[in-house]
């Protein structure tokens, strides 16, 4: 066991990662395993989000991603099923407001010289 408070937060740190990387490649697994068993598009695109998700926490590298991903759409298709593709949805474009122009400042007038 460590000594230094520092070393201490580290080993705490490490453990919680380490748990929750762990957690996000069993549920890849489970997805991969689940969709061999039995190859359809639902099972496909959950299989295709668990690999991003893995991705996106920085468990597993975005190549081997590809790969994965290539791989079971590869299989889908051998089975002689398409894996569903996503939706895609609209992107809300909002209009920006017009740029104002910018209005020049009239000099301030000139205060007449007080009486004394």
């Amino acid at each position: 066991m460590p000594i230094i408070k520092s070393a201490k937060k580290r080993v705490r740190v490490a453990s919680k990662a380490a748990t929750r990387n762990s957690k996000t490649k069993r549920s890849l697994r489970t997805a991969i395993k689940s969709f061999h068993a039995s190859i359809t598009g639902k099972n496909a695109d959950k299989a295709q989000s668990e690999i991003d998700k893995a991705v996106k926490k920085g468990v597993i590298h975005k190549n081997k991603a590809a790969r994965k991903k290539r791989q079971l759409a590869a299989a889908a298709k051998k089975a002689g099923t398409k894996p569903a593709k996503k939706t895609a949805t609209k992107k809300v474009v909002t209009k920006k407001a017009p740029a104002k122009k910018p209005v020049a400042k009239k000099p301030a007038a000139k205060k007449p010289a007080t009486k004394k």
